[in-house]
Order: C-alpha cells, then sequence, then structure tokens
C-alpha cells in the first residue's frame, strides 16, 4: 500500500427495521355477546348488564340496542331503564367473561406468542410481525382469527391491522360495533386526520374539554400545532397529545402469560350458598389442589388471593401474604380461610369461588430457629408427603379430610 494512504472498510448499513403488524380484535359490548352467547333469546332485544338488586347499581355492560336507546355504561340503573324501559335486566357474571376471554385467548394463541388481553372486556392486541412465513399476510391471519372465533365460540370480532396498537384501536372503533379495517404502514397520520378527538385513546375528559376551549374538535386541528405550542395549556401532556393525533406509539404489546407464575383453581356452585362450612370445605378442597400443583413443579407460593363472586354479580377480591412461602395444604388453607373471610362480608349467597396462589418462589431452605418449630414444620410436611403418596397410589378420593365433606355433600 503507498505511503500516506488509508484502508478504507465498506460500511455496512443497517437494514430497515420490518414494519409492526399489530391486529387488535374487539367483540363488541362484550358481556352482552357472552350472555347472548348463553341465552340465544336474547339476540336482537335491548340488554343491559346490571345489580339491579343494587340501591346504588350503575349500567355494566349494554347491547348496541340500548346504547341507541340512549343507555350509557355507568349510567345508574333507574336512569337507564327510564329511557329504555323495555330492556332486559341481567346481572354480571364475571365468571363467564372470564372464561370466554380464556377461550378467546386460547384460539389467539397459536399465531403468535405476544398477546395483549384487556381486562375481560373482549379486546386482544396480536402481534404477528415477521409470522407472514408461516401464516401468511397479517391480514390474512385477522380474517383466518375472525372466521375461527365466529364459528367455534359463537362471537363476531371487529378486527383492524395496523402498524401500532394506538391505530389499530382507533380503526376498530371507527367502524364498531361491526367490521374490518386496514391501515397500511406509512399512513397512520392521514388515516388519524379526519377523525374526532374522542376516538383517540388516551385522550381523557379534562383533555377534551381543554382542547375544545380551543375549537380543536380534530386530529387534524391539533396535528397542525407544534409541540412548544401544545405544551403551553397542556403542560407535560402535550407530548403524548403531539404523537397520539398522528398516530405514533411505540408502546410493544405486553402479553400477559402469568398463568405460569401462579397456580389456579376455582369452582362454581350448582345452587348458591351461603353455608359457612360449604364454603370453608370448598376453599379446603381447592386449597389441597392448587397446593398439589405447586409440589408437582417445586414451587412454593408467597401470596394466597380469594376472589368471590356473589349471586347479584358482586365480586369480592382479597389477599394475604404467605410468610415464609409454603406448598403445605394446612398452612395455606388458614391463609385462605383468613381470606375468605375478609372478602366474604355481604349475607347475600356465593356463586363462585376461585384461589389463587402467586408470587411463587424455590422452597425456603432456612429452616426455624427453634426446635419445636422445627418438629412441627417436619411433622406437617411428612403429613402432606404421605398424603401424596397415599393418593397417588390409591387416587385423590382415597384420603378425604373432614372440612371437605359439607362441600361434597352440598355438591350434586
Amino acid at each position: 500500500m503507498p505511503p500516506g494512504w488509508r484502508r478504507c472498510w465498506p460500511v455496512r448499513r443497517r437494514a430497515d427495521p420490518m414494519p409492526r403488524a399489530i391486529i387488535h380484535l374487539n367483540i363488541a359490548d362484550f358481556a352482552v355477546a357472552v350472555e347472548r352467547q348463553m341465552d340465544p333469546r336474547l339476540k336482537g332485544r335491548p340488554v343491559i348488564i346490571a345489580r339491579a338488586a343494587a340501591a346504588r347499581a350503575v349500567v355494566y355492560d349494554m347491547s348496541e340496542e340500548a346504547y341507541a336507546g340512549g343507555v350509557r355504561k355507568g349510567m345508574p340503573i333507574r336512569r337507564a331503564m327510564r329511557r329504555m324501559p323495555g330492556a332486559t335486566v341481567l346481572p354480571p357474571h364475571p365468571d363467564c367473561y372470564e372464561r370466554a376471554m380464556g377461550a378467546l385467548l386460547k384460539r389467539v394463541l397459536p399465531y403468535s406468542p405476544l398477546i395483549e388481553p384487556g381486562e375481560d372486556d373482549g379486546h386482544l392486541f396480536v402481534d404477528v410481525t415477521g409470522t407472514s412465513r408461516l401464516f401468511g399476510p397479517s391480514v390474512d391471519v385477522a380474517w383466518r382469527l375472525h372466521r375461527e372465533i365466529r364459528t367455534d365460540l359463537g362471537l363476531d370480532p371487529i378486527w383492524s391491522v395496523a402498524a401500532n396498537k394506538l391505530v389499530a384501536k382507533v380503526a376498530t372503533r371507527v367502524v364498531k360495533p361491526v367490521g374490518e379495517y386496514i391501515v397500511g404502514a406509512g399512513d397512520e397520520s392521514a388515516f388519524m386526520a379526519p377523525l374526532s378527538l374522542e376516538l383517540v385513546p388516551g385522550i381523557n375528559a379534562g383533555d377534551l374539554s381543554r382542547l375544545k376551549e380551543f375549537n380543536l374538535t380534530r386530529a387534524r386541528h391539533v396535528a397542525a400545532l407544534q409541540l412548544s405550542q401544545l405544551a403551553v395549556p397542556f403542560g407535560h401532556r402535550a407530548r403524548f397529545l403531539y404523537a397520539a393525533v398522528r398516530g405514533i406509539d411505540s408502546s410493544p404489546v405486553r402479553p400477559q402469560n402469568q398463568m405460569r407464575y401462579q397456580s389456579v383453581v376455582d369452582y362454581t356452585f350448582d345452587d348458591d350458598t351461603n353455608d359457612r362450612s360449604v364454603l370453608e370445605g370448598r376453599v379446603y378442597a381447592l386449597t389441597e389442589a392448587a397446593a398439589l400443583d405447586l409440589r408437582c413443579r417445586g414451587l412454593a407460593a408467597r401470596r394466597v388471593r380469594i376472589v368471590l363472586d356473589h349471586s347479584d354479580g358482586v365480586r369480592r377480591v382479597r389477599h394475604q401474604i404467605v410468610s415464609p412461602a409454603t406448598a403445605n395444604d394446612r398452612v395455606l388453607f388458614k391463609i385462605a380461610r383468613s381470606a375468605l373471610h375478609q372478602a366474604w362480608t355481604r349475607r347475600v349467597r356465593v356463586r363462585y369461588l376461585r384461589l389463587v396462589c402467586d408470587r411463587l418462589c424455590l422452597p425456603p431452605a432456612q429452616l426455624p430457629l427453634f426446635d419445636a418449630e422445627r418438629s412441627a414444620m417436619k411433622k406437617r410436611n411428612h403429613l402432606i408427603d404421605t398424603l401424596d403418596r397415599i393418593r397417588g397410589r390409591f387416587g385423590h378420593d382415597a384420603v378425604r379430610v373432614g372440612r371437605t365433606l359439607a362441600a361434597c355433600q352440598a355438591a350434586p
């Protein structure tokens, strides 16, 4: 190489990142859709989901027919009935909505591990970026999901495909209650421009009120302003508004696959009950099932949570900390029973129970300090190990704890 020359290595340019493909599934009026699936006679009729027996009951969900009549979520049930006197009022069934949501998740899971569900409200974000070689274009995946959910579950989701979550959610709002929408990558700003600000997720009532003071009602009106101009009336909210009205959203799809990190067991009573012995017996049976699952996985629980649904749809949730962490039936039951009585404060009968053991960890290796405590713990663990061996050989019903007898006799 001649003196004074330098070797110039070729510079590799970073490949452009693959545009994201986000599918948003939205089953409109999810609670009503599930109720209609259980009772087809409700189809086509105005339906309101609310705890009608409660003194200050408000609307939990409503059908499209009731919405057209002026009924809104959160409205007092008495006002809702004045606006729609012929509507059918049903109490909410959160356990049914959770099971329907679980079935929906199982249907979608084969197409992507990145699934972000809503709070049992029929909403799902599915990130199918990079799966085209397996399942084809994202639009084809959305069509396939729509067809499978409608055929297998009896639910009819709205769907959209976009490059980010915000635009995908807005797109399903545009076509609600039925339809589909596809927003191509790069078309986000043009799609958002003519829309009302009320359709943009994250813009709250305070923002809308403030924007109307400046006669800003459409996304394009706000998009015409610079960030420094928005910062004067909105402060730290200006950056969000600046991005949202342009369809800019970099938030990832966050899968809530927490079931592997907890043990969940539940029970639905055929006849709603308010019998203490039956409830405590059922909690013990659930504790046995959850603790066995933990022992099989070699884990221990640091928290126990009780979910209790009453006949009128009221849900109560309470939890107790477990210290030290354990997978022992008897120890977990004492804590679960305490959580049960914290949640069970009403005279209304109980329809559904769920026990959740979470904050899982490896069993603690530290032994108690005193001999008496070590001896008691050794006896408890030996008893559970013996029961596991007997049940593993002769079946679970070979040994039954007395507390569970009342619950078993109450079951058909």
